[in-house]
């Protein structure tokens, strides 16, 4: 009789067991889908903030000189190109002045013949002092020419490096 107690206490615990693992069966029963669903993909590292300052700050460090050194090459480059510009406009109107001199001055101070001839008194050493007077005319018109032309260059360079000084101040 006491082993009956036991037996049937036994079976009851059994049963209850049975019961228990089929609950649990179907609670788990899910579990290898629910795994799948719940599982996290790490899309982004998470680094602390000192750790982020440093690097952004070591990578500013490394950055900055190439950075400053390629932006004065471009500020150089752009004060090039303007006194090129102001050197070529410089220039355009030097060529436009020496255009408009010649094309109103030339004829202007070119003598007429039937003029220098009455001057001479005409024949034969009337016309080769007229020879002589606009051989020496056209020298001294080429001579004066050179020299405004030189003096035209140099008051253009002297413009060149006043503007040069004041960029340079500047």
């Amino acid at each position: 009789s006491s082993l009956e107690g036991c037996v049937s206490s036994l079976r009851s615990s059994m049963q209850l067991l049975d019961s228990s693992i089929t609950i649990l069966d179907s609670g788990v029963n899910d579990f290898p889908r629910l795994a799948k669903v719940l599982q996290t993909t790490r899309h982004f590292e998470l680094i602390s903030e000192p750790d982020l300052k440093a690097a952004q700050s070591t990578l500013l460090s490394e950055i900055r000189p190439e950075v400053e050194s390629l932006l004065q090459r471009v500020n150089n480059y752009l004060d090039k190109l303007e006194r090129r510009e102001q050197s070529l406009i410089a220039r355009c109107d030097l060529n436009e002045g020496r255009l408009s001199r010649d094309s109103t001055g030339a004829s202007a101070f070119r003598p007429t013949s039937k003029a220098s001839q009455r001057s001479t008194g005409g024949g034969e050493s009337g016309k080769a002092m007229n020879a002589l007077q606009e051989m020496k005319y056209k020298q001294l018109r080429a001579k004066k020419q050179r020299l405004s032309y030189a003096v035209e260059t140099l008051e253009l360079q002297a413009k060149q490096r006043e503007r040069q000084l004041r960029m340079s101040m500047a």
